[in-house]
């Protein structure tokens, strides 16, 4: 029979998981200067538990809610407000050590670059897409970017750029292009393919 872990075990393994996300996020940046290294190892660090510890905040919230009864605030209402204090003192305490360029770095590694991997698959599905088509549409991924670096888990961060990709169809459907038509097209077009090198 195996034991559930401890809290102790539990923290311990967190930590690890914390400091291989931290590191690879270093790794990216390449710094040169390992008292700037430091100074933005901690500030990840930091950065990554207090999320954490909001989430937690989030969650006792919404329990003493339940059992209080009458009206009670969601999720969604609790997230941003005790998010933006977390963002706006990241991203300026970050920008003190860190290029424009490598701050971008990092908002890409914590959103498991997105903003590339989306912008490349509206350049790839939807045909026809103009110089300004492009323009808003990595706008607006930078924009869901820049509030998915608070999210709190992997999930979280994609029903942010969700979110945000709603309103790229919204505005590519009414400057000309049929979203749902295109995925549907493209989809069709994948599909095929296999078919196709079976027949050769």
């Amino acid at each position: 029979m195996t034991l559930a872990a401890t809290p102790e075990d539990k923290e311990a393994f967190y930590a690890q998981v914390l400091e291989r996300r931290v590191q690879d996020i270093l790794d990216a940046v390449a710094l040169k200067d390992p008292e700037k290294t430091a100074r933005v190892r901690n500030i990840l660090l930091l950065q990554y538990r207090s999320l954490r510890a909001r989430d937690e905040a989030i969650q006792a919230r919404l329990a003493e809610q339940q059992k209080a009864g009458g009206i009670a605030l969601t999720r969604e209402e609790l997230f941003p407000a005790l998010s933006k204090p977390l963002h706006d003192w990241f991203v300026g305490v970050l920008a003190l050590d860190l290029t424009p360029e490598q701050l971008e770095t990092v908002k890409d590694k914590m959103t498991y670059n997105k903003v590339q991997v989306t912008f490349d698959a509206y350049c790839k599905i939807v045909p026809n897409l103009t110089e300004s088509d492009k323009a808003k549409i990595v706008e607006l991924l930078k924009a869901a970017r820049d509030e998915a670096i608070c999210g709190g888990s992997a999930g979280e961060k994609s029903e942010i750029f969700q979110k945000y990709k709603d309103q790229i169809n919204a505005y590519l459907d009414a400057h000309g292009h049929d979203v749902a038509q295109a995925y549907k097209d493209w989809e069709a077009k994948q599909a095929a393919q296999p078919q196709a090198a079976a027949s050769k």
